[in-house]
């Protein structure tokens, strides 16, 4: 549509579209700011597809103060590659498990994406939690330790050879009623679910294991096994995120603060000193080695 047509098709409009369309149009006056964090990414390195997608965030919230949820997310997320003329698979189309998009940048390899959002509270400004990587339906049959490992082994196998990354958004805010103040775009690479392979039987021995996953000598993620509602959690992933804002944030910092220095479980919500629950587990990983 030419800017002409435009016109001609306002002029048409009646009080309640001239309304609408002025929300929409001061939404998209003030779009969110941009911090690229990890420059040069497939993503970052498209500023067409990231302006494209903060002012899909802004036309979004022209009519609500709710969170982007995870159909629109999808939705929006398949616009900003069609405007940049990416190969898509079809909207509807069946795709293979654990993958919900598959993309094809024009310089690039292809993307197996599996999407993600939340706005859940108190969200932390340093780690991640998935409440749902994956179902496992299998889970609340197995009974021993070696057909749990196994199960699990063979589930992470299948997973990294479907899926290339998890792409998650997470939606913050103060409160239920108001607009989330910042968006943040965080891209996982599945790679960080490799050292799961090479997880000692002993962890399987309880009916929800929870397993560290190691990247570099560091734990970059906490699998769990969910064993009650079948499915498998990924929690406390340390990562640096692509953030969409709005009212702007200041920049990473590394240092602890207050907030930070507290840990706070993101399977059973335990909520404590960071220095004094490691304290603990010190002292129960003495008195176990003392026993044995």
């Amino acid at each position: 549509m030419t800017l002409d047509e435009l016109k001609a098709a306002l002029d048409s409009f009646s009080p309640v579209k001239i309304e609408f369309v002025a929300r929409v149009m001061e939404s998209l006056a003030n779009p969110p700011s941009a911090n690229i964090r990890s420059a040069g990414t497939w993503l970052t390195s498209e500023p067409d597809w990231i302006e494209y997608f903060g002012l899909a965030l802004s036309v979004h919230h022209g009519a609500t103060t709710e969170p982007l949820g995870l159909s629109a997310f999808e939705a929006v997320f398949r616009k900003a590659c069609e405007h940049l003329r990416w190969s898509i698979d079809p909207p509807g189309s069946r795709t293979q498990r654990f993958v919900d998009m598959v993309v094809r940048p024009k310089s690039g390899n292809r993307r197996r994406l599996s999407l993600k959002s939340t706005a859940a509270k108190n969200l932390s400004k340093t780690a991640l939690h998935i409440s749902k990587l994956t179902e496992a339906a299998w889970i609340q049959d197995v009974r021993t330790a070696r057909d749990r490992r196994d199960r699990t082994l063979e589930l992470f196998r299948q997973y990294r050879n479907a899926v290339t990354q998890i792409v998650m958004l997470r939606a913050f805010r103060e409160d239920t009623g108001r607009i989330p103040h910042k968006y943040q775009l965080v891209e996982i690479p599945v790679s960080i679910f490799d050292s799961i392979q090479e997880v000692p039987l002993k962890v399987f021995e309880r009916d929800a294991p929870v397993i560290e996953c190691n990247v570099g000598g560091r734990v970059a993620a906490v699998v769990a096994i969910d064993r009650s509602d079948a499915k498998i959690q990924s929690g406390e992933c340390s990562l640096l995120p692509v953030p969409f804002m709005r009212n702007g944030i200041g920049r990473n910092r590394r240092c602890r603060t207050s907030e930070v220095r507290r840990h706070v479980c993101p399977f059973c919500g335990l909520d404590c000193d960071r220095d004094a629950n490691a304290a603990r587990n010190i002292r129960r990983l003495g008195l176990q080695s003392a026993a044995a």
